[in-house]
């Protein structure tokens, strides 16, 4: 099983985790043929299963995963009535997000909620670092479809934490609107900054 790390993030939720940081280093080494640039990148060993899910639909990835993070919630699983994935940003062939949600979900015996839905097309987050414009790219995005965690306890899940914007935003649809009794978050990994 993967080595984790756990580190608290914090948000408007009650609590939430991360199972590790998410690389451990990055040095650059300049410019590709295709103008890009081109880092040797370091990560943690949920972090290198993360990548390999998201980036090479590497479904094995998803099945360690899955396993460590059942192994760090299951001594707190009564303290879930549902599990609420983040919506995904883009298009992929295998969704991080909604597998690992899936795979949880079921290894725990707790039903997994795709009730937060997105009003309009989502902007990547990933480059924008001024945290007033990440609110105004999240302001009435997200929404609840149907009914399904008023008086429930919330595990808000994510695969990445880096500034806790999103879940935030989730969250406050998740007290309000959805009316849930508490939200507590969890993420495979977080960045090493909050930006």
């Amino acid at each position: 099983m993967a080595a984790i790390n756990p580190r608290q993030i914090k948000g408007n939720w009650a609590d939430g985790y991360a199972l590790d940081i998410h690389t451990t280093g990055s040095v650059y080494l300049g410019v590709n043929e295709y103008g890009h640039d081109v880092y040797d990148t370091t990560r943690s060993e949920v972090g290198e299963l993360l990548y390999r899910l998201k980036y090479r639909s590497d479904l094995k990835a998803a099945e360690e995963l899955i396993a460590v993070a059942v192994a760090y919630i299951a001594p707190n699983a009564a303290n879930f009535d549902v599990v609420v994935p983040v919506p995904p940003s883009g298009v992929r062939a295998v969704q991080p997000v909604i597998t690992l949600a899936d795979g949880i979900g079921a290894a725990l015996n707790i039903p997994v909620a795709n009730c937060i839905v997105t009003t309009r097309p989502p902007t990547q987050l990933k480059g924008v670092v001024d945290p007033q414009r990440r609110r105004e790219l999240l302001e009435g995005l997200y929404a609840l479809n149907g009914d399904p965690v008023r008086g429930r306890r919330v595990l808000l899940f994510d695969d990445l934490f880096r500034s806790g914007s999103t879940m935030n935003a989730i969250t406050n649809v998740l007290m309000g609107q959805g009316g849930a009794a508490s939200v507590h978050t969890f993420t495979i990994t977080r960045t090493r900054s909050n930006q």
